[in-house]
């Protein structure tokens, strides 16, 4: 792969972002403004406890990273999926993406609210993130089919890349710090 040839592609890629539509920026925003928030929420969280003496056990710090990788990933493949393959996503993989991120977003919800009620929420966590992966690997087959017919490119490819990467290591350290019954969690929520 050509590094230079592959640097244009991305700014090329990017710049689509000037053929959004008022509808796209909306989209767009809130997609990855979601995502942001995410991260935020969880690195501020860590930060408020080891800033007061928390010690977190190194592999939580995983969650946090996944994310970032997420959220610079789908900010680059939204622009694709807002400009030059949106028609192309409205034959099926739209609704993939939209069963993917019910997946994911659901799946946080029941980590989040396994804290006070790990019995309850263990099994939908774990079938929640089970179905994200599936459903992404599902998306994943869809893209290469694309890629294959010239209907897609290698930003695009790459960013699905770094999409698995972020989602799955944000999921599986955050579901094992779940199991490890949430160390450090306790003591930094007397900061709040």
């Amino acid at each position: 792969m050509n590094s230079v040839a592959f640097w244009r592609e991305t700014v090329i890629y990017a710049g689509r972002v000037r053929e959004f539509s008022r509808i796209d920026w909306i989209v767009y925003v809130a997609w990855v403004g979601m995502m942001v928030g995410l991260f935020a929420s969880v690195f501020g969280f860590l930060v408020v406890g080891a800033s007061n003496g928390v010690q977190y056990p190194v592999y939580v710090w995983n969650v946090p990273i996944g994310i970032a990788i997420f959220v610079v990933a789908i900010s680059f493949d939204t622009i694709g999926h807002r400009t030059i393959y949106k028609q192309e996503l409205l034959k099926a993989e739209a609704l993939v993406h939209h069963i993917t991120i019910f997946c994911g977003v659901t799946s946080v919800l029941c980590l989040c609210l396994a804290y006070g009620q790990p019995e309850f929420f263990r099994f939908p966590a774990l079938t929640l993130i089970g179905l994200a992966v599936f459903y992404s690997m599902v998306d994943e087959a869809m893209h290469w089919r694309r890629y294959l017919m010239l209907k897609s490119d290698r930003v695009e490819m790459w960013s699905h890349l770094f999409i698995f990467v972020g989602h799955i290591l944000m999921s599986l350290s955050w579901y094992y710090w779940f199991e490890m019954g949430y160390p450090g969690v306790k003591e930094t929520l007397e900061f709040f």
